[in-house]
């Protein structure tokens, strides 16, 4: 099987180019890596001219992909408040003016934000609408972008690539209906999440869910992709649901597997998130 999206993100080139959605053209995406195993994310409207920075934690990573790609900055969306997202925030909005759009929940950064924005929100960007989905977890202020129009979701250390974010200030169930959020998507909707974290996840998610054919396919995959230096990261809503554990808890095989056959949902999903945190 060819896993697709392996186009996606090829360090760091621009993405959906040329195609348009009636008047308005499909909005161009720049992934670009910082620190250990980060990502940011540019989103570029060639009509309007404006340009969105998701996630602001390292400016200097920032302003290259910036001028590699000759796009000038409007707005900074910002998904929550940990400091390898939000380093940059104050550099970058003063070189640019931008517009800082950022979760409801104040924090040592929100001061920084012109725009809080909760569940259920949602604002104009290029011409398109932005819906805001909540998705406490990671975080109890994390918020995630999602584009119907592009097909996108940005969804920071909520959804990754084979995994979720470890749970920091919320809990299990919490985390596990911030997921089924992200489930309730369209299967084609692309996801780009905030860290380079697949082969680890891979590891782990074959222990779960060790006869998931697909799964062992994705895995060497992406081990081919990293031994070349490509990134693993975006990928799709219907990838995840067919390979990721976090997102499987209603399989037969793996409630097997873990012995809760007769276990709620999440419950599951708190098992599963409790091994990987002692991977």
């Amino acid at each position: 099987m060819r896993w697709p999206l392996q186009n996606h993100g090829y360090p760091w080139k621009i993405l959906a180019l040329g195609k348009t959605m009636g008047s308005i053209m499909t909005l161009k995406t720049h992934q670009f890596p910082y620190g250990s195993d980060n990502y940011g994310l540019l989103l570029h409207c060639q009509d309007t001219g404006q340009t969105a920075c998701v996630d602001a934690g390292d400016s200097a990573a920032a302003e290259a992909a910036l001028a590699e790609t000759g796009w000038g900055l409007t707005h900074i969306f910002i998904t929550h408040h940990h400091a390898d997202h939000t380093d940059g925030l104050a550099a970058l909005k003063s070189a640019h003016n931008t517009t800082v759009l950022g979760p409801k929940i104040d924090s040592a950064v929100s001061h920084l934000y012109d725009t809080q924005l909760g569940d259920g929100d949602h604002f104009e960007f290029a011409g398109r609408r932005i819906d805001v989905l909540a998705t406490p977890g990671h975080t109890l202020d994390m918020i995630n972008f999602y584009c119907a129009d592009d097909q996108i979701v940005c969804t920071g250390d909520t959804l990754f690539v084979l995994g979720c974010g470890r749970i920091f200030e919320g809990d299990a169930p919490m985390m596990w209906s911030s997921l089924e959020k992200l489930m309730a998507l369209p299967d084609d909707t692309i996801v780009y999440c905030s860290h380079e974290y697949t082969l680890a996840n891979a590891s782990f998610a074959v222990t779960v869910d060790p006869g998931n054919t697909a799964l062992a396919e994705r895995q060497a995959a992406f081990e081919k992709l990293c031994e070349n230096g490509l990134p693993t990261v975006p990928t799709r809503i219907d990838l995840e649901k067919a390979t990721n554990p976090f997102l499987r808890v209603s399989v037969p095989s793996i409630r097997a597997h873990l012995e809760m056959t007769d276990a709620t949902d999440a419950e599951v999903f708190a098992e599963i998130r409790r091994l990987k945190d002692n991977f």
